[in-house]
C-alpha cells in the first residue's frame, strides 16, 4: 500500500471514531474551482490591488455611495472578484464535504471562503466566518437574505431590512468589520465540542480561524491536515494528506464508504 493510501486509511479511522467532527476550509480548496487566492503569486489582490482597509468604516459613513459602487464597481479588484465568483462551480472537495455531512461524519463546516460553493455543493451545517457574497445582511437585526429577496432600487439607497428597517449590506465581511456575532459564537461552540478537526486548503494564518485547530488539539482532539504544502499547523496534525484538497477529500470519502 502506498503512503498516501495508508494516510487515507488513518484519516478514515479517526473520522469513524470521532464523536464530533468540525472542518475548516480556506482559499486553497476553491483554487480547484478556478478562484485564485487573494494574496501571493497569481492572487486577485496582488494582480488588481486590494480593497480599502477601512472598507466597513467607509460603508457606515456613506452607505448609499458604498452601494452605488457595489452595483457598478469601478475598481479592478471588485470587477475581477465579481466575475470570478460568478463563474465558479463546486469541485470534488466541496462535494466530498457535503457528502461527509450527509453520512453523519461531519457536524459543522467552518469556512473562510465567501464564494458560496459549499452551499451550492449541498453543505448545510455551515458557518461562513467571512460571510457569503451571494447574501445580504441587516446590520441591525442580523437577518440574512438571498440577494434577489430584497429589491435594490438605485434611486433609494441603501436598501432597508423588511423586518426592522435597518441598513442592509452585503454579507461579505469587509476590512475593518467585526465578524458577525452569531457566526463567531457558533464557531466557538462547535470547536469546543470537537474531538476532531479536518483542515483543508488553508494555512490557517488569519485569526480567529487560525486558532480553532489549536483549540481542538489543546482540548485533546485530533487534527487531520489536507494541504499541498506543510503549514504552521503541520506539527499539530496526526495525519497529513499532501496534495490538492479537492481530490484528496474525494478519496477520503471513498475510503470511508468502502469500509462501511
Amino acid at each position: 500500500m502506498s503512503i498516501p493510501d495508508r494516510e487515507l486509511e488513518r484519516a478514515a479511522e479517526i473520522l469513524r471514531a470521532a464523536r464530533h467532527v468540525v472542518a475548516l476550509t480556506g482559499a486553497g480548496l476553491s483554487v480547484e474551482s478556478g478562484i485564485p487566492p487573494f494574496r501571493g503569486k497569481g492572487g486577485l489582490w496582488t494582480k488588481y490591488g486590494e480593497p480599502p482597509l477601512d472598507g466597513y468604516q467607509r460603508f457606515l459613513r456613506d452607505p448609499a455611495e458604498a452601494w452605488r459602487k457595489t452595483l457598478s464597481p469601478s475598481e479592478p479588484w471588485a470587477r475581477a472578484l465579481r466575475d470570478t465568483l460568478a463563474a465558479a462551480r463546486p469541485n470534488a472537495g466541496h462535494l466530498a464535504l457535503a457528502d461527509l455531512e450527509r453520512m453523519g461524519r461531519l457536524h459543522c463546516l467552518i469556512t473562510q471562503n465567501v464564494d458560496d460553493l459549499h452551499r451550492q455543493a449541498g453543505s448545510r451545517a455551515l458557518a461562513e466566518i467571512h460571510g457569503n457574497y451571494s447574501l445580504l445582511r441587516c446590520l441591525e437585526c442580523g437577518t440574512r437574505f438571498p440577494r434577489d429577496a430584497i429589491a435594490v432600487d438605485p434611486e433609494r439607497l441603501p436598501p432597508r431590512c423588511p423586518h426592522c428597517d435597518g441598513i442592509v449590506k452585503g454579507d461579505t465581511v469587509s476590512f475593518g468589520e467585526p465578524i458577525p456575532a452569531d457566526v463567531l459564537e457558533r464557531c466557538f461552540a462547535e470547536v469546543g465540542r470537537a474531538d476532531c478537526m479536518l483542515v483543508a486548503g488553508t494555512s490557517a494564518t488569519v485569526y480567529p480561524a487560525a486558532g480553532f485547530p489549536v483549540e481542538v488539539v489543546r482540548g485533546g482532539g485530533t487534527l487531520i491536515e489536507v494541504n499541498p504544502e506543510p503549514t504552521d499547523l503541520t506539527p499539530l496534525a496526526s495525519v497529513h494528506l499532501r496534495g490538492p484538497a479537492g481530490a484528496l477529500l474525494a478519496r477520503l470519502v471513498e475510503t470511508l464508504k468502502e469500509a462501511a
